[in-house]
């Protein structure tokens, strides 16, 4: 063995154990925060953050992150499974406010914290827009597991998750486009850069789109679980490439092509169980990277840095609280004016209080080149404002919500869909009894036996329910929204099987969906604030 082949060999080595370490942490974290009660009050992965600063306390470095494995590796499977789980009809329904909050939000957070910075700190003003571009991408991600474990409103999930998927594309362009001054290898040109910023999101939309259909219409012709979750990866990863190559935004790419996949692909490609096996593949993958990611950002901080540069850390940190709280309630100001949104105060509180940074924010100011004088007050700056917002912002969320009454009814909700469940699975066991009578396959006796029971408990299931209903008006229109992809699911599957037996050569989409969605913008106004909540 050559020493070359010796050094790489140990190298693989210590990168596996460095890796394992990691894995043993977050799992062991993850453990701890399920058997004992105090540590459910925190979420997972500000929990998470929390153990990496001990552990950077104690100076224990596990792995040190670099741009390319957050932007490369961990981005991709997070943007995807944001984009799989978004539902088309609700971002349709708030298209106005997200892109204004993701487009028009990332300037206005780019330039008042370059302003604050060079104003307040001193900061040249090439550098401040680094910083600014850094930190315009929000990484609500723990806000939003509160939001569904405490029930807050669906829409101030769609405002919250929607901004972030777009606002990390918008944020990673504009960043794109600034590292070349503070350097001097480019102008800024507002011409120029507009033309910049079209091209990089057309060609990431452009290449999502052509890879996200182009699978849909794949999966329509056989039914393979594996081969489709497969599929849904190599998706993830490849369009990140394949954009990044072609000179466009690998983010915008991702999120595209994982909307088109979960809400149109996985209706007239997948059925039912595919999309569930897809679904919770997708939700441990996202858990995965989820609990390395915000360890390894505790574990990165350098305490005596931020000691070091505590005044532009301080600046900085207001900063993003004004900018924030200006593209918040402006801009839902202007959406509720220009596109009748109707956004009320108490969400936009939430909104301006939740926009946490985190991974993309880190992986923009790691990628600064190291010529770049001032290079690690920019990093420590960063990571300052980034754990104010975490530790910060993250845990007081769940105070605010209940200060504003923006808590719901998640555990009546997951009542109610429980016994749905246990009523259809009672239903399928009966159809399953009168097929095997009646092919001679069990007793008669025994079939009624059975079926008195599955009556039985059918009985008691449908009394909760109707008990529920009749108590809960607002449950009606969870069933509603259940029989409605029940009947789109029956569509899709209907033209698969079409498709699959060559009975039929072109592929059709589900009709259905885009009905019951026509007659809902026509019968629907646009929701109140006490509605959403």
């Amino acid at each position: 063995m050559t020493a070359e082949a010796a050094i790489a060999e140990i190298a693989i080595k210590q990168n596996l154990e460095q890796f394992l370490l990691v894995l043993l942490v977050s799992l062991s974290v993850a453990t701890l925060s399920r058997l004992f009660a105090w540590f459910r009050r925190i979420p997972f992965t500000l929990l998470l953050v929390i153990v990496g600063l001990i552990l950077a306390i104690e100076d224990i470095r596990l792995v040190n992150l670099s741009p390319e494995l957050i932007l490369e590796i961990f981005l991709p499977p997070l943007l995807f499974e944001a984009a799989w789980n978004m539902n088309w009809r609700d971002l349709k329904r708030d298209l106005v406010p997200v892109c204004l909050y993701a487009i028009a939000g990332v300037i206005i957070s780019v330039v008042g914290i370059a302003l604050g910075l060079n104003w307040l700190a001193g900061i040249p003003i090439a550098i401040a827009l680094l910083v600014g571009a850094s930190l315009a991408a929000t990484d609500p991600i723990s806000v939003v597991a509160l939001f569904k474990e405490l029930g807050a409103g669906r829409r101030l999930r769609t405002l919250m998750e929607g901004e972030s998927l777009f606002n990390d594309g918008v944020a990673v362009v504009a960043f794109s486009l600034l590292v070349g001054l503070p350097m001097g290898t480019t102008e800024f040109s507002v011409p120029q850069t507009v033309l910049k910023f079209f091209a990089f999101v057309g060609i990431g939309v452009g290449v999502g789109s052509l890879i996200g259909f182009g699978i849909s219409y794949l999966t329509q012709r056989f039914d393979s679980p594996l081969v489709e979750q497969s599929l849904t990866l190599v998706s993830a990863y490849g369009t990140y490439v394949m954009t990044e190559n072609l000179g466009g935004s690998g983010v915008i790419g991702v999120v595209t092509v994982g909307l088109i996949l979960g809400n149109f692909g996985s209706r007239i490609g997948m059925n039912p169980r595919t999309r569930l096996i897809v679904s919770e593949f997708w939700e441990f993958l996202a858990f995965f990277v989820n609990s390395i990611v915000f360890l390894l950002i505790g574990d990165q901080i350098q305490f005596s840095s931020l000691g070091e540069n505590i005044e532009p850390i301080a600046v900085c940190i207001g900063a993003v609280l004004l900018t924030r709280a200006i593209a918040t309630f402006g801009l839902s100001a202007l959406s509720n004016g220009v596109a009748r949104s109707n956004i009320g105060w108490r969400d936009q509180m939430v909104l301006w209080w939740g926009g946490l940074r985190g991974s993309v924010s880190i992986a923009l100011v790691l990628s600064v080149p190291a010529a770049l004088p001032g290079r690690d007050e920019m990093i420590a700056t960063v990571f300052g404002a980034m754990l104010f917002t975490l530790l910060v912002q993250g845990l007081s969320t769940q105070s605010l919500l209940q200060v504003l009454g923006l808590i719901g009814d998640q555990p009546l909700r997951q009542e109610y869909l429980e016994l749905v469940a246990r009523r259809v699975a009672l239903n399928r066991v009966k159809t399953y009894l009168s097929e095997s009578v009646r092919k001679q396959e069990i007793d008669s006796e025994f079939y009624r036996y059975q079926v008195e029971l599955v009556n039985g408990e059918l009985e008691t299931v449908q009394t909760r329910i109707d008990k529920l209903l009749a108590e809960h008006s607002q449950l009606l229109e969870l069933s509603m929204e259940l029989l409605r992809e029940e009947l789109v699911d029956i569509e899709a599957e209907t033209y698969a099987e079409f498709v699959r037996s060559g009975r039929l050569n072109s592929q059709l989409s589900p009709i259905l969906w885009e009905v019951m969605e026509k007659k809902d913008e026509e019968a629907s106004p646009p929701q109140s604030e006490q509605e959403i909540a």
